[in-house]
């Protein structure tokens, strides 16, 4: 939501950010495909193994950096995510405490144990609360809009900070020129990556051809794309220029409709955490060469100690979530999506050598396309995000 007022702060703003969450969606399921086909041509499992036979094993640190940065990040915005919603949620019922406070509460008191369980199947079915409750905030947010209830005279209007009030201007369609729209789509970086997963959904799909898994993707990002857009569109429609990075906290915390949003938010990211957690950890072990048989309970106790400990104490000194949000997008949402995918493709192509078909050499060339308009976005949306400039303010 934020990243569309990063750039324009008038309604129509909406036509260029739908279009860019389109084809940033259309990139992330066309990549994400890529990755399945690698693994097909070359037999790899997993996204690392598709890495080191289309690019080589001294190379094999770049992914695992990446791939524990990444969940890192992930982690922190999940911890900023529950500071402000457990602080919201007490609100409701009358509780004032502290942003620190909650942090601490939330981190000692519930996360920690989680990050200390060593077999976290018991905990996988639980993320099915996630897709709960980002449904039931749509519904939140969509009704609070329709119902005028944050407009002018509206019902909550008056409970909600004057910084985080509805706020238009004239800053339109056109304002998508900016530079700083290029803050959305590092944001959008992020919120489409998946492409770890895909050698295993390529590997658990029943009868698991390439068209048959080309469909599976079209219909999972379709939906994610509609998604996005129409909750954007809302949010954005409801506080304009003033919309926070986490949304949530622009509502009323006296209005119990988006209380209970908070509420299901904060639950799915609880559970949610430690499994993305594991990939913080385990990458930070892969990126140090720890060997599996020298990963003792002690050693994982210990770093996952250390670990969420940097995590909370970044946490409660960072309060941007926008920053963490189109940084981690920008540096590795986008390495992700448009860099390394279409890295591993044009080395399996490579690889080919003359059984490569003319079509498949002329893709080799267009995904090279892809990784370098990935890398200018990355290289000026990390700019535009350290400078927290926002055009729509």
């Amino acid at each position: 939501m934020l990243g569309i007022s990063a750039f324009g702060n008038a309604p129509s703003a909406l036509i260029p950010a739908t279009i860019i969450t389109t084809a940033i969606g259309a990139i992330s399921a066309y990549t994400f495909l890529l990755i399945a086909r690698v693994c097909k041509m070359t037999g790899a499992t997993s996204y690392a193994d598709a890495w080191d036979k289309t690019r080589g094993t001294s190379t094999s640190w770049i992914i695992a950096l990446s791939s524990a940065l990444d969940c890192f990040m992930g982690n922190l915005s999940y911890s900023m995510i529950l500071a402000d919603s457990i602080r919201g949620l007490l609100s409701t019922f009358s509780i004032t405490t502290t942003r620190t406070n909650s942090l601490i509460g939330v981190t000692t008191l519930i996360l920690l144990p989680l990050c200390l369980v060593k077999n976290l199947a018991s905990l996988a079915p639980f993320s099915l609360l996630g897709i709960m409750g980002m449904t039931y905030t749509a519904f939140a947010i969509g009704m609070r809009y329709f119902g005028g209830a944050y407009a002018i005279g509206g019902k909550f209007l008056p409970d909600v900070a004057v910084g985080l009030q509805p706020s238009f201007g004239n800053l339109g369609a056109g304002a998508v020129l900016s530079a700083n729209s290029l803050i959305l789509v590092c944001m959008l970086s992020t919120a489409y990556i998946a492409h770890f997963n895909a050698p295993r959904f390529l590997r658990e799909l029943k009868d698991n051809t390439i068209p048959r898994f080309s469909k599976v993707t079209g219909i999972s990002f379709g939906f994610c794309t509609a998604f996005y857009a129409v909750v954007s569109a809302m949010a954005f429609l409801t506080f304009g220029a003033n919309c926070d990075g986490l949304i949530l906290n622009n509502y009323s915390t006296k209005d119990l409709l988006i209380s209970a949003s908070r509420f299901a938010v904060a639950i799915s990211l609880i559970f949610s955490y430690p499994l993305l957690f594991v990939g913080t950890r385990d990458g930070t072990l892969d990126f140090f060469k720890v060997p599996e048989e020298k990963r003792t309970a002690s050693l994982l106790n210990q770093t996952t100690l250390l670990l969420l400990g940097m995590l909370t104490a970044l946490a409660w000194k960072i309060t941007d979530l926008t920053l963490i949000s189109s940084l981690s997008g920008a540096v590795f949402g986008t390495a992700l999506i448009f860099v390394f995918p279409s890295l591993m493709y044009r080395g399996a192509i490579k690889a080919l050598g003359d059984k490569a078909t003319n079509s498949q050499k002329r893709e080799a060339k267009f995904a090279m396309i892809v990784n370098l308009v990935g890398i200018v976005v990355a290289g000026i949306g990390t700019r535009m995000s350290l400078l927290g400039t926002g055009g729509g303010h």
